[in-house]
């Protein structure tokens, strides 16, 4: 069993909360992030004999949602979302690494790889409530690698 600081920095499992999210060359904040994962689409083969195989097929696509606090005068992402021109479109690499406690040491990082936007989602408004207003942009990219540092 765990007993020293150091032991339990080594053997729990890292907490979510601690995270830094990088677009392109800019580092921005993210209340939330979503939607990192790999998969493999599969192909059903049946032989002439009543055998069925299932194989993987190609990479599924990547979808990531990020969600942060709307802030005056930062418009970066509908900027980015408003550059999308008849199938051209800037894509970016997005890196999100989770850190320690004190947000010093990166301890696993996800790179998201050639992602683009697809859909911004302007803050719900409601006259009757006093939450923070959270905008949401849905990317969808090529793949994602995983670096456990």
């Amino acid at each position: 069993m765990a007993t020293t600081a150091e032991q339990i920095a080594n053997t729990y499992p890292i907490p979510t909360y601690r995270y830094r999210v990088t677009v392109g060359n800019e580092e921005m904040a993210f209340t939330a992030v979503s939607g990192l994962e790999v998969g493999y689409e599969t192909i059903t083969y049946k032989d002439g004999v009543g055998g069925i195989f299932y194989m993987p097929g190609q990479i599924m696509p990547v979808n990531v949602t990020l969600r942060r606090g709307l802030v005056k005068g930062r418009g970066q992402l509908f900027e980015w979302i408003s550059s999308v021109s008849l199938n051209q479109v800037e894509k970016k690499d997005i890196s999100i690494s989770l850190t320690n406690e004190a947000g010093s040491e990166l301890l696993v990082t996800w790179n998201v790889l050639d992602a683009f936007p697809t859909k911004l989602t302007a803050p719900s408004l409601d006259a009757t409530s006093n939450e923070v207003a959270i905008e949401e942009i849905a990317l969808m990219a090529d793949r994602v690698t995983v670096h456990f540092h």
